[in-house]
């Protein structure tokens, strides 16, 4: 028998506190897999999240070189990018901090020196002082149970948004956002 400083191994561990038999190794199992089913009960659809694609839409005749939905960055270029983390299930209160970068002159470039040259990139940073950044936090809207199609931000003259969640093509008939694209500024835009 090994010996570990003068006490032999069988007396330095403490007997079981009760006898493990299969009975009880058993009654534990049964134990934790309650315990088990208990916390996933905790979790609901209310709580739930889920990955979705984020989408631009613009209906200026401004560039939208890049967008931010909490967070989460994009390219600004329209169609979608992956990803930004929503609920399962609407709930009230949901809200979206949309932040983006606008080139006023789009076109400018095809005024400007060669491609390559020092003269184009000295032209692209003058272009590059005129960009304007803008954010608000507004209302994520319903969407129907559990179906929702990620989250698209529409730009809308005078740097307002709208979002929406909808599952339908923006050409559809069903598509909450009406707004036509192509917008001009207006004169003066409402405060």
């Amino acid at each position: 028998m090994s010996e570990v400083k003068g006490i032999s191994i069988d007396k330095a561990w403490a007997p079981p506190l009760f006898p493990v038999t299969r009975a009880t190794k058993i009654l534990i199992r049964s134990l934790l897999g309650l315990l088990g089913l208990a916390l996933i009960g905790c979790s609901s659809a209310d709580n739930e999240m889920a990955g979705g694609n984020i989408q631009a839409v613009n209906h200026t005749l401004s560039a939208i070189n890049w967008l931010s939905v909490n967070g989460y960055k994009v390219h600004g270029g329209g169609g979608s990018s992956c990803c930004i983390i929503m609920p399962v299930k609407w709930r009230p209160g949901l809200k979206a901090h949309i932040e983006w970068e606008v080139d006023p002159d789009p076109y400018a470039y095809s005024k400007w020196p060669p491609l390559g040259t020092n003269g184009y990139r000295a032209a692209q940073t003058k272009h590059k002082a005129n960009y304007q950044h803008y954010s608000a936090t507004v209302d994520i809207p319903e969407w129907p149970g559990t179906k929702r199609c990620g989250l698209t931000v529409h730009f809308l003259v005078c740097n307002q948004i709208k979002l929406t969640s909808s599952c339908w093509a923006s050409h559809s008939p069903n598509y909450p956002i009406k707004e036509p694209r192509q917008m001009k500024e207006p004169a003066v835009c409402p405060k």
